[in-house]
């Protein structure tokens, strides 16, 4: 999907919020709990984002399979995300942040439905920051959807149905895999995992991680400017 509207930067970080419950688990509190500190480090990263050089931020926020979960806690999910869009919706304005909702919608109620719809008209405008939420999120239904759109499939065509490509992808919380998350975008994206459950994440710890990718070399599968050949001890 192209982007029609111009960013100060398109530098695309992919974030993956783990550890809300284990956070909280931790600490001796419900899990619920986790999950409202997590919503206050979103709000940190978000405000942080901008002047990290990140003009695309998309923040796993439910993913499909998150349904397996026991339904008081789905509720209370969808309640804080809509409570979420509700208080966050000013603020974005100001900041220049324009705020989208990715996946489906079919199976969310409708309080949030009308939340994601309000939000997003309110912050079309925004050019500072590209804030994608993805909610009932799955790239593999995704990359499904977008190719039975396409009238022709094509690698080039997918490429331009599906969303930015993912330059940095973080995943909180120890785990080191992408749960089906923007599997598709983040086919050369710099992957970091950090020990920091979500919760604990901020500002500071968002420009580590692109201090950190900034000093990577991206080869996209070419050689190196000025390669340096090293023996490799099984060749010995």
């Amino acid at each position: 999907m192209p982007i029609d509207f111009k960013l100060q930067s398109t530098l695309h970080v992919g974030i993956i919020m783990d550890g809300n419950g284990r956070w909280a688990a931790g600490r001796g509190l419900p899990r619920i709990l986790g999950h409202r500190a997590g919503v206050e480090a979103a709000r940190r990263v978000v405000e942080a984002a901008p002047d990290a050089g990140v003009g695309i931020l998309t923040l796993f926020a439910f993913s499909s399979d998150n349904w397996r979960r026991p339904p008081a806690e789905v509720d209370a999910l969808m309640r804080l995300m809509a409570a979420y869009l509700e208080n966050e919706t000013a603020r974005c304005v100001a900041r220049g942040v324009r705020l989208e909702v990715i996946g489906r919608r079919d199976r969310l109620d409708a309080k949030l439905c009308r939340a994601i719809a309000q939000a997003e008209a309110a912050t079309a405008a925004g050019n500072r920051l590209w804030l994608r939420m993805a909610v009932d999120y799955s790239a593999r239904d995704a990359i499904l959807a977008a190719a039975r759109g396409l009238p022709e499939l094509s690698r080039d065509a997918l490429e331009r149905a599906m969303g930015p490509p993912v330059d940095l992808l973080i995943r909180t919380g120890g785990e080191r895999r992408l749960s089906d998350f923007q599997l598709w975008e983040s086919a050369y994206a710099e992957l970091v995992f950090t020990r920091t459950m979500w919760p604990d994440f901020d500002g500071s710890a968002l420009v580590g991680a692109v201090r950190e990718f900034h000093g990577r070399e991206r080869r996209f599968g070419a050689v190196p400017q000025a390669p340096v050949y090293r023996q490799e001890a099984w060749l010995d």
